[in-house]
């Protein structure tokens, strides 16, 4: 199991953003959240096995067809046994 938390800075808010990646992960069988940060990024963890975690932090780049994303950061965490994926508020 890999756990990544990442946080995705652009137009990144307002743009289903959190609603897609929900949905991503649950088609990837990857657990974890994804939340607005008040400084207008998204924040979101990743847990699951190495390939679809992969692939979450692949989609995290761009993110739904209405985002711009100028930045990402990747921080590597310990994994917590996370299952299902939820939007936070």
């Amino acid at each position: 199991m890999n756990r990544v938390r990442v946080i995705v800075s652009g137009k990144v808010q307002g743009v289903s953003y959190r609603d897609t990646c929900r949905r991503e992960a649950l088609a990837q069988h990857v657990g974890g959240w994804v939340r607005n940060r008040p400084d207008g990024s998204v924040e979101a963890v990743f847990e699951g096995a190495p390939e679809a975690v992969d692939a979450m932090v692949a989609w995290a780049r761009f993110g739904p067809p209405s985002a711009a994303v100028d930045r990402i950061e990747l921080f590597e965490e310990a994994p917590a046994g996370l299952a299902g994926f939820t939007i936070e508020v």
